[in-house]
């Protein structure tokens, strides 16, 4: 029980952050959430970082041997 409270608290969301944007990004992102009807902007954003965040860190994952992406332009 004592594990869930703790893992319950730690999902909160706490920590501010705050992020700012030229007038061309801002029209962008008015542009993207009408066209696909994004509600909640706040969340959109936090998925799209962390969404990324998490791509990354699974390109950087150590691998077992160090194998290069096929390169289809070179032998």
């Amino acid at each position: 029980m004592k594990e869930r409270k703790n893992r319950e608290k730690d999902l909160l969301r706490k920590n501010r952050h705050s992020i700012l944007f030229n007038n061309l990004e801002m029209k962008a992102i008015e542009a993207y959430c009408s066209k696909y009807k994004v509600e909640n902007k706040s969340r959109f954003m936090r998925e799209t970082i962390i969404i990324e965040i998490l791509k990354k860190f699974d390109e950087d994952y150590p691998t077992l041997f160090d194998v290069e992406k096929p390169n289809l332009f070179s032998r």
